[in-house]
């Protein structure tokens, strides 16, 4: 599995302005809704039930926010740079604005598992996220993701 099997380029967002987790989770769960058809209170609850479990902000300014969403038949991924970090509870205490938003059928353990992997082996190259950051366009980003 590679990011382009999870990522397309429509669920790359660039310039998001959020002013708290809650409303970053908010927010990309309302765009999931829209572009998938799913409801958003059942995407938004299973991504809070998540993150009460432990932040999915694993430090360097990236959060792996993530959920299983019964009736979702395949896994969904947005990615979203956020103009201006924000607090999320990260392991390092540093603001998150690299969102890799992930989402899996219910009974999708090893999928799950192995979407979060290549984002998250994508995510952990210093020299990926700094084109990110530097990226003009959401393309831009889609494209330095491809690595």
């Amino acid at each position: 599995m590679g990011i382009s099997d999870i990522l397309s380029e429509d669920m790359v967002l660039a310039g998001v302005e959020a002013g708290n987790k809650r409303g970053l989770l908010e927010q990309l769960s309302a765009f999931v809704a829209e572009k998938e058809n799913i409801d958003k209170n059942s995407i938004f609850e299973a991504i809070l039930e998540r993150e009460n479990l432990g932040s999915t902000g694993y430090g360097d300014g990236v959060a792996f926010p993530h959920a299983r969403i019964e009736g979702l038949n395949k896994v969904i991924a947005v990615f979203a740079r956020l103009d201006k970090g924000i607090d999320y509870d990260s392991l390092d205490s540093h603001p998150v604005d690299l969102i890799a938003f992930l989402l899996s059928p219910e009974k999708s353990g090893e999928d799950h598992l192995q979407a979060l992997a290549v984002m998250s082996r994508v995510l952990k190259d210093e020299e990926t996220c700094r084109k990110i950051r530097e990226a003009k366009s959401a393309h831009e980003i889609y494209l330095a993701l491809q690595k």
